[in-house]
Parts: C-alpha cells; structure tokens; sequence
C-alpha cells in the first residue's frame, strides 16, 4: 500500500531527497567505473614496474633452471608485492620458474603470437582456479636465452579499495540526505510561504467579503502570477454577484409591481357595489397586469435558458427584409395608434445566415422599443444593407429624445432604462434589449447603438449573410 503524505512540503521534500538520492546512486555508479578503470590501469603500471624489477633479479642456476632473488623484497615498500603471482616461461612454453605464491596454478596458459616481444603485454585474464587477475608479460633475453615473464596480481586488491571507497561514500550519504532534507525542507517551507498565506485570506472571504484580494509578492513569478489569476477570478465573482443581487432586486421590483396593481385593483372593486359592466372592466384591467406579468417571466426564463446553454440554436438560411416586414406587422396597431411613419428600405436578396425565430425576436423587441419611445407623429425607418462580404446588417432609426451617451453602453443592461425624458406611460421591465443583444451574439452576430440627447437612436443588428456582392460599408444616419 502506497502511502502519500498528505502536506505538500512533505511531499516536495521526499521528491527532492529521493532525486538527490537517485543522483548520487548515478555519481556512485559512475565513481565505481572510473576507480576500477583508473585502478586497474595504475595496477598494470606498477604491474610492469615490477617486473622491470623481477627482470634485475633473475639468475640462471647450475642446474639450467631460472631463480629469482626473492629475499630484495622483503624492505620494500609496496606491501602489495607480496601478492605478485610470477610466472617464467622458456621459448617453447615451458615452465622455467613459478613463486611460492603461484603455487602449481598457471597464469594465462600458453604464450599467445607476438605476446611482450615489442613491449609489454597487459589483459585481465583468470589463473586455474578461476580467479581474476591483472596480468603482464615481456620477452627477455637472459644470458643468451629467451624467456617470457609475467607477472600478475589478483584483482581483489582494485575490489577491496573500491568497496572502501564506496563504504566512505555511503557511510557520508545518509549524513549528506539528512542535511539535504532538513534545508529542503526550509526551502520548499520558504517558497510555499506566499501560497500558505493567500490560503489563509482565501479562508477569509466569503459572499460579504467579496472585495478582498489575495495579498501579491512578487508579480512576475509563478506564485505571483497565481495570485493575479485568483484575483481577477475574484473580480468576475464579485461582478457577478453585484449583477445577481441587481437582477434579484430588479426582478423582485418588476414581479411585484404587476401583482401589487392585480391585489390593488381587486381590492378597491370589492369595497364598492358595482355591476356587470363595472367588474367586467376590473377583470380587464386586472388581465393586462397579468399579461405584462406573464411576459416578465417568459423573458426571465428566456434569459434563463440562455445562461444555462440549454437554447440550441436552429440556423438556417432566410431574407432579412421579409423578417423585418413580418416583425413590423406585428406592431401595426401600435404603429397606427401613434400615426408613426414606418419605412423599410433595402435589397430583397439579401439574407442572413441564422436562427430566424431568435433574430425575430431581436428584431420585434427593437421596433417595439422604437415604437415605444418615438412621440406620435414621429417616423421609424429600417435599413437593409451589406456590411462587407460576409455581413448584412439592419439598421432601425426613430425619431425619439435619443439616448445620452454616458447611458448607452448600459442599455443592453438587463433591467436598465434610461431616464425619464425617454421613458413613456409604459416604461417596460427593461429585459427586451438584453434578450435581442443575446440572441443576436448567439448567432454570430452583434449589435449596438448610435445616439445623441435629442437625434433619435439607431440601432443596428450585424449578421452573417448570403448574397453580399460588393462591399457597402458607410452606415445610414
């Protein structure tokens, strides 16, 4: 079962040792290689030194056999020569002399082609019985005959220095990770300090505390970068809780208003005696606060779907003059009621590339606010015309107070409106420009407003298009 430590800094910590760890592994690893080569390649050194020095003591002796003074060495330095393994070879292989230490083992079998004529000849090769040894071998001429020496010595002597090399160095490790651990562990403790502390002021906010920030050292590091993110996430939540409690506010006045007239009218016609006539027109009355409270909430639940993602869009493809044509009869009561003078210009061929039912309705809530606010007598014209290659756009102008401009970036506002010099007798809930402004950037589309205090209001819708030939981008007045 793996257990994983449940504080970061622990965890950072046991990465770093267990690096450093695998490092030193690797160093060791490697130091061994190197030793043994460099030690092996000193041994054939003092291999080859040596037997210059066992070439100076060889003696031929009565009996034709070759001796080798053997008792020089006992004051000499180098306590390994009492390791030497030495070997004699005549020039037809035989064996002319062995020491002690050799023993009946032989040392690299039979002389191999060319071995220590032009120099020395230095291998690793393995005795009889199998143990390794370093081995080196010179042809010599000793009083007129030919002879092979070599001289070997086992390597036990690089394996024993190597494992006392290495036991230093890994009896030094555990000093050396402990080390590493403890000031690892400050580090990391030091690095993670700016992250403790934006944690302890993340704990710190709440829903009413929503303007606070996470504190920044540094910018332009990682953690700094980090608490920027945080922050501007924290900017977005509060927005966005400031826009909730408006909408809440708004709503709650908008809903309550209607019900309150309904409540209000019911009350005053049932403390008076009345006839027929009389409750028939409370009753209407009464329907046409229920009707304005009915579109409250289809546009609130519209806005709704629309947060959620849960409107799909059914593109296709649809004359744009038509739609306006359709929208602008829907409204022709209306129109008439306040003898407004309504024209449509544009090309009949050019279409829009989009869900028409939603343009429809940005389309009807734009007249309808044109309519709305234009005083009677007035004139409401739309626009039909290319914007680009792959643009149409509609333009509708009325001839009302207009918008001041400090206003008009708020007036796709959800339950924003203007001030009184542009609001009439029914003032709306605010909600028909956000609803058309979304349906139109739902598809691929945008829309805005051009006005002044007193030049009327244009508003402009841009959609995809289908038929544009030419370029034609000069917007109407």
């Amino acid at each position: 079962m793996r257990i994983r430590p449940k504080r970061v800094r622990t965890r950072l910590t046991l990465m770093h040792v267990g690096m450093l760890a695998g490092v030193l592994a690797i160093y060791f690893a490697g130091v061994s290689v190197l030793l043994f080569w460099q030690m092996g390649g000193v041994l054939k050194q003092l291999a080859a030194e040596d037997l210059e020095t066992v070439k100076g003591l060889l003696f031929v002796q009565d009996d034709g056999q070759v001796g080798v003074r053997e008792d020089y060495h006992h004051h000499t330095d180098w306590k390994q020569v009492e390791e030497r393994l030495l070997e004699i070879l005549g020039p037809d292989g035989s064996i002319l002399y062995r020491n002690e230490k050799l023993g009946d083992r032989i040392i690299g079998g039979a002389p191999f082609a060319g071995e220590g004529e032009h120099g020395y000849s230095g291998r690793t090769a393995r005795i009889s019985d199998g143990t390794p040894i370093v081995l080196i071998s010179r042809k010599y001429d000793l009083q007129g005959r030919t002879i092979l020496i070599r001289v070997g010595y086992s390597q036990d002597l690089i394996w024993n220095e190597l494992k006392e090399t290495l036991f230093v160095l890994l009896l030094a490790s555990p000093l050396v990770l402990a080390g590493t651990a403890y000031a690892g562990y400050k580090l990391v403790g030091r690095t993670l300090d700016p992250v403790t502390k934006m944690a302890d002021r993340a704990e710190q906010i709440n829903s009413e505390r929503l303007n606070e920030r996470l504190p920044v050292e540094n910018s332009e590091d990682e953690l700094g970068h980090l608490a920027g993110v945080f922050n501007a996430m924290l900017s977005r939540i509060e927005q966005a809780f400031e826009q909730l409690k408006r909408f809440t506010a708004d709503a709650s006045h908008e809903l309550r208003t209607p019900l309150a007239a309904i409540r209000s009218i019911g009350e005053v016609r049932l403390q008076e005696s009345a006839g027929a006539e009389e409750y028939r027109d409370t009753i209407g009355s009464m329907l046409e606060e229920v009707n304005r409270l009915t579109a409250i909430v289809d546009s609130l639940l519209t806005l709704s779907r629309a947060d959620a993602g849960q409107i799909r869009m059914q593109v296709s493809v649809f004359p744009l003059m038509a739609l306006v044509r359709e929208a602008a009869a829907l409204l022709e009561i209306l129109i008439e009621d306040k003898r407004l003078t309504f024209t449509l210009v544009g090309d009949e061929s050019l279409g829009a590339e989009a869900d028409r039912l939603y343009v429809r309705q940005a389309v009807l809530n734009i007249l309808h606010n044109a309519v709305k606010f234009t005083p009677g007598g007035g004139s409401i014209s739309a626009h039909v015309r290319c914007k680009g290659l792959s643009q149409v756009e509609l333009a509708i102008t009325d001839s009302g107070p207009g918008i001041p401009v400090e206003q008009s970036a708020k007036i796709f506002d959800r339950f924003y409106r203007v001030d009184e010099a542009r609001a009439g007798r029914d003032k709306g809930a605010g909600l028909g420009l956000s609803i058309a402004k979304w349906a139109v950037q739902a598809n691929d589309g945008e829309i805005g407003v051009r006005s002044g205090p007193g030049t009327g209001a244009t508003f402009w819708i841009s959609l995809p298009a289908v038929g544009c030939a030419s370029p034609n981008t000069k917007p109407p007045n």
